[in-house]
């Protein structure tokens, strides 16, 4: 009898000695997974396809989100839901604890990353801004414009430049930089087309590229959002009485790598298929990516007699009927601009 109550009181020991211990350790895994992450600011962690458990704290070691911990392959056993972490790159804030970590790797939600892309720019502005991009699949380093054109689902499929509509891209990590522009390219010909059914009527375009022409040319033009109705207006009439465009930015998109920033009249003069000073009507594609703002002015252009406008030497533009009203304009703006050279 005695016996068995010293084996029955050893038993008793022992599991009382085992659950001891395992609320011990489950206390510790639970504190563990309370432990703050070795970050000081927000870091960019990837976690590849395939990766298993002791993979996952490899990784987070060698990064140094963690310190080497035997309680962190105990953390994944008592609470399996955690080990269940998806492949990804994942946006880690500073402040966030071990178990926080494990929760967003489940959850599958990677980082957004931005790719921003402004009114006016060109074809090759977008490349090089894409091909400086973190984070994206780059498969058009090698490809010429044309090629690019022929990914995108325009009716230009030699020519890209102002097909894809100017905003701020949002993207997971391994994103590929054509599908960016395919997002860009297919917005463009939904705005487009939204325009182009709306739009006035009577006005000189005979297809929808030919209003996205003019309005990449109002684009440049310029940037004040007052100003693009008025600026639209003069080349409707300019084109309606079959005067020619004269536009500046024609010349200079015409000129490529040799424009250096100014415009000479030899420039003026030179015939290329952009120089509005030479050929008559619009030229044949788009000179840059106009935004909504200019598509909707040239859709819908102010009712004016102006035929000539110029910088005011403010920021903004004198519109004239006439061409003596217009060199009086011309002579103003380079008096104030002759005054600021003085100051």
């Amino acid at each position: 009898m005695t016996m068995k109550k010293t084996i029955f009181g050893l038993l008793a020991v022992f599991i009382l000695l085992g659950v001891g211990a395992s609320y011990y350790a489950w206390e510790r895994v639970k504190q563990y997974g309370t432990t703050k992450l070795a970050l000081t600011q927000e870091t960019i962690f990837t976690l590849p396809a395939g990766t298993g458990r002791q993979g996952l704290e490899d990784l987070l070691i060698k990064q140094k989100l963690i310190k080497k911990s035997r309680w962190f392959p105990w953390l994944l056993k008592a609470e399996p839901e955690l080990a269940k972490f998806k492949a990804g790159t994942y946006r880690i804030p500073a402040g966030m604890d071990v178990r926080q970590l494990l929760q967003l790797l489940r959850s599958g939600k990677e980082a957004q990353f931005s790719v921003r892309f402004v009114e006016g720019t060109r074809l090759r502005d977008w490349l090089k801004i894409l091909e400086a991009t973190p984070y994206l699949k780059h498969t058009l380093k090698d490809k010429t414009q044309q090629q690019v054109a022929e990914l995108l689902t325009s009716d230009s499929t030699d020519h890209a430049e102002g097909w894809l509509y100017p905003d701020t891209y949002m993207y997971t990590a391994n994103t590929s930089d054509e599908a960016i522009l395919k997002r860009a390219n297919q917005r463009m010909v939904a705005a487009l087309d939204e325009e182009w059914k709306g739009r006035d009527k009577g006005l000189p375009y005979k297809t929808p590229h030919e209003m996205l022409i003019m309005a990449s040319i109002i684009e440049k033009e310029t940037a004040v959002s007052e100003e693009r109705g008025k600026v639209a207006s003069v080349f409707v009439n300019r084109i309606r009485i079959g005067m020619r465009l004269q536009t500046d930015p024609t010349v200079i998109y015409g000129m490529g790598e040799d424009y250096n920033g100014n415009i000479t009249r030899k420039d003026l003069e030179t015939e290329t298929l952009y120089n509005t000073y030479v050929i008559n009507g619009l030229p044949p594609t788009p000179i840059a990516m106009p935004g909504r703002a200019s598509l909707a002015a040239a859709a819908h252009p102010a009712t004016t007699p102006y035929l000539y406008f110029v910088a005011d030497g403010y920021g903004g533009h004198t519109f004239t009927t006439n061409l003596q009203s217009h060199n009086q304009a011309v002579r103003e703006y380079l008096k104030i601009q002759r005054q600021k050279r003085g100051q």
